[in-house]
C-alpha cells in the first residue's frame, strides 16, 4: 500500500515539474534507466514526499518502467491491434507481490479464451474476470464488454465444483460460485413471486420494509428486482462474515446489477444500495485489489449520496424514523475509513489524515465497555441486541435495556399485524375462489383492493361485466369518449394503454387510472385478454405460480432452494449495523502507521 501512495505523490510532482521519465535523460535509447539522472531526481524529491532516497529511487524506477512498457504497448496496439491488459491477480496467486502482471491479446477474442490462458499461466484452475465492477461473460468477446488496451482486469479465484458421477461434461466445468449465484437467484425469484395469500404458518413470505420495519408499498416489478438485489446482497454479506471475499464479491456484484433495474426514487427510500457500495469496496480492500481505485471512489461517492438522501443532511430523517442515529454511525465509520484509505493510495495525505480523524472520533464513541455488554447479556439480551442497544443509547445501560425491550415489542406487534393481514387475505382468497374465480384473478383483485375482500369482489364483478359486454358485442370495440382518453393522456399515460384501460373499466376514468397505475402504465397481456373467471376449474400452474403457492404440491427442489437462501437472511433487521469493528480497528492501525511515519528521509 505504501508503494501505491509514494508513486501517486511522485506522479503528481512529475506532472507539476513536467518531467517525462520515459524520455532521455531518464530513459536511454535502448529503454534502460538513466541511473544518474534518476538518482538525482530521487535526492530532490525525497524531502518533499517524506520518504528515504532509496525508497523514492525505487518508486521512480517503477513509474519509469511502467511508462516505458505502456508506451511500447500502445505502439504495439496501433501497429498490430494486440492490446496489453494489466491483471490484478489473487494475492495468494502472485509470485512477486510488487511485480505487475500483464497479458497481451487481441480484443476480438472470447473472454473464456483469455481465462484459459490466465488459468494455465498462473495455475488458477477456476476464475472469474472483473472489469470496473462488472463480471466478464466468458461466451462474449472482450471488445463487446468494453475491454480496451491498458484495461485493468481483476482475477477472482472460485472454488472447484462438487463432482457428480452422472454430471455431463459441460456441467462439470461449472464453478461452485456460478452454481451458488444461480441457486441464490432462483430461490429469491420464488420468494419474490409469493403474494402473501399463502398460509403464514407454513409458507415464508418476504416483505420489503423501511428502516424501522414497516412494510413499503412498491410496484410489483420493482419489488421483484429489489428482492433479488437484497437476496444477493444478504448472501454476499454472509460470505463476508466467513471471510470468503472472492465468493462474496461475485454475489455483491450480482446485487449491484439487480439494483440497477430499480427506480431511483425507490433507492432513496432504503439504504441497502449505499450499504452494498460500501461492502463491494470493503471486499476490494480485503482482496488487496485497491488498484480498482477509480471504481472504488465512484462507489463510495454513490454510497455517501445515497446516505444523505435516505437519512437527511444532518440525519434528521433517520432521527424522525428511529428516534436516534447511534447505530448507523458504524456505516459512516466504514465509509470515512475507506475514503481515507483510497485518498492515501491516491497520494492525498492531507485528505487521508482528515478522514482518519473523523474515523477515530467515531471509533472512540462506538467502542463499547465490555462490562456494560456483559450486564445487558446477563438480562437475557443477545450480544447483537446489547451492542445495537448500547450504540443507540450512547452507552447508557438502563436506556439500552428499555430500548431493546421496546424494539422487541414493536417487532412482535408488526409480525402479528402481518400474520393477521395474511390470514385475512387467505380467507378472502378462499371466498373468491369459492365464488368461481381462479386463484390468479382473485389474488390480483385482492392486491388491487389492498386486501379488502368486498372491494376485490367488486373489481372482479366489473371485469366480468366488461368481458360480457365485449362478448355481447361480438368482440367489436365500443366507441371511447375522447375527452376521457385526453384526461388519461394528461396524466402521462400512452394513448393505446389509455383506451385499453377505459374499455376494461367500461369507460370509468377513475378505475382506468387506478388500473394503469397498478400496472406502471402498461397493461399485461392477461388483462387485455383475460380468461373467463366463472369456471371452477383451476388453470394449469406455471412453474413460478407453483413455486409461489406454498402448497403441498410444491417442487421439493424449490423448497430446498427457498430454505437455502432463507438461511442467509438475518433474523434481526439491523444485522447490517452490527459491526464488531475488529477489522476496522486493524485498518485504522495500518493507516496510522502509514500516516504517522516520521518525515526524516535518509539516504
Amino acid at each position: 500500500m505504501a508503494e501505491m501512495h509514494i508513486q501517486a505523490k511522485l506522479v503528481n510532482l512529475l506532472k507539476q515539474d513536467k518531467i517525462q521519465l520515459w524520455n532521455p535523460p531518464y530513459t536511454t535509447e535502448n529503454n534502460q534507466a538513466g541511473q544518474q539522472p534518476l538518482q538525482q531526481l530521487a535526492v530532490n524529491y525525497a524531502p518533499i514526499v517524506c520518504f528515504s532516497v532509496s525508497e523514492v529511487a525505487s518508486a521512480l524506477e517503477s513509474i519509469r518502467s511502467q511508462a516505458v512498457k505502456r508506451g511500447m504497448g500502445n505502439k504495439t496496439y496501433r501497429e498490430t491491434f494486440v492490446a496489453t491488459l494489466e491483471l490484478l491477480l489473487p494475492k495468494d496467486g502472485k509470485k512477486d507481490v510488487k511485480k505487475k502482471n500483464y497479458l497481451e491479446t487481441k480484443l476480438d477474442v472470447l473472454a473464456q479464451d483469455i481465462m484459459a490462458r490466465i488459468a494455465e499461466q498462473y495455475g488458477l484452475k477456476y476464475i472469474k474476470l472483473i472489469l470496473n465492477g462488472k463480471t466478464l461473460t466468458p461466451e462474449k468477446r472482450l471488445d463487446e464488454q468494453d475491454v480496451k488496451n491498458n484495461s485493468k482486469i481483476m482475477v477472482l479465484r472460485v472454488s472447484e465444483p462438487e463432482r457428480k458421477k452422472q454430471m455431463a461434461e459441460e456441467e462439470e466445468k461449472k464453478k461452485t460460485q456460478d452454481q451458488s449465484v444461480q441457486r441464490t437467484q432462483k430461490g429469491f425469484q420464488i420468494l419474490s413471486e409469493r403474494d402473501g395469500t399463502d398460509d403464514p404458518a407454513t409458507t415464508p413470505f418476504l416483505e420489503i420494509a423501511d428502516q424501522k420495519g414497516n412494510p413499503l408499498k412498491i410496484p410489483h416489478r420493482e419489488k421483484k428486482a429489489l428482492i433479488l438485489a437484497m437476496g444477493f446482497h444478504e448472501k454476499g454479506r454472509a460470505l463476508m462474515k466467513r471471510k470468503q471475499y472472492d465468493a462474496a464479491l461475485c454475489h455483491l456484484l450480482q446485487a449491484d446489477d439487480q439494483f440497477g433495474t430499480c427506480g431511483s426514487v425507490l433507492l432513496s427510500t432504503v439504504d441497502n444500495y449505499a450499504v452494498l457500495q460500501l461492502d463491494i469496496v470493503w471486499c476490494y480492500r480485503a482482496l488487496e485489489a485497491l488498484s480498482c481505485l477509480d471504481d472504488g471512489k465512484q462507489r463510495l461517492q454513490r454510497a455517501e449520496d445515497c446516505f444523505l438522501k435516505c437519512y437527511g443532511e444532518q440525519q434528521q430523517r433517520l432521527m424522525q424514523i428511529k428516534g436516534n442515529t447511534g447505530r448507523e454511525e458504524v456505516l459512516f465509520l466504514r465509509l470515512y475509513l475507506l475514503q481515507s484509505l483510497l485518498a492515501y493510495l491516491d497520494g492525498n495525505e492531507h485528505q487521508a489524515t482528515q478522514k482518519l480523524m473523523r474515523v477515530e472520533d467515531l471509533y472512540g464513541r462506538l467502542c463499547l465497555d465490555p462490562g456494560k455488554m456483559t450486564g445487558l447479556m446477563g438480562l437475557g439480551f443477545s450480544e447483537q441486541e446489547a451492542r445495537l442497544g448500547l450504540r443507540a443509547c450512547h452507552g447508557n445501560v438502563d436506556e439500552a435495556a428499555l430500548h431493546i425491550t421496546h424494539r422487541r415489542q414493536e417487532r412482535e406487534e408488526m409480525k402479528q399485524q402481518e400474520r393477521e393481514k395474511r390470514m385475512r387475505r387467505m380467507e378472502g382468497l378462499a371466498t373468491l375462489r369459492a365464488l368461481g374465480y381462479s386463484k390468479r384473478d382473485a389474488a390480483r383483485a385482492l392486491h388491487q383492493a389492498d386486501g379488502d375482500m368486498d372491494r376485490a369482489y367488486g373489481i372482479l364483478l366489473e371485469s366480468t361485466q366488461a368481458e360480457s359486454a365485449a362478448v355481447t358485442n361480438h368482440n367489436t370495440e365500443l366507441p371511447i369518449d375522447q375527452s376521457k382518453v385526453e384526461q388519461l393522456l394528461y396524466l402521462g399515460f400512452e394513448p393505446e394503454a389509455a383506451e385499453a384501460a377505459l374499455r376494461l373499466t367500461g369507460g370509468d376514468v377513475q378505475g382506468a387510472t387506478q388500473l394503469l397505475l397498478d400496472n406502471q402504465g402498461v397493461l399485461p397481456p392477461e388483462l387485455l385478454s383475460p380468461s373467463p373467471p366463472s369456471s371452477l376449474s383451476e388453470e394449469p400452474s406455471t412453474s413460478s405460480e407453483s413455486a409461489g403457492s406454498g402448497s403441498q404440491g410444491e417442487d421439493p427442489m424449490d423448497v430446498d432452494l427457498v430454505n437455502e437462501v432463507l438461511e442467509d437472511i438475518p433474523r434481526h433487521e439491523e444485522d447490517y449495523l452490527d459491526l464488531t469493528l475488529e477489522e476496522e480497528s486493524e485498518v485504522i492501525a495500518q493507516m496510522k502507521s502509514y500516516l504517522h511515519r516520521n518525515c526524516t528521509p535518509s539516504s
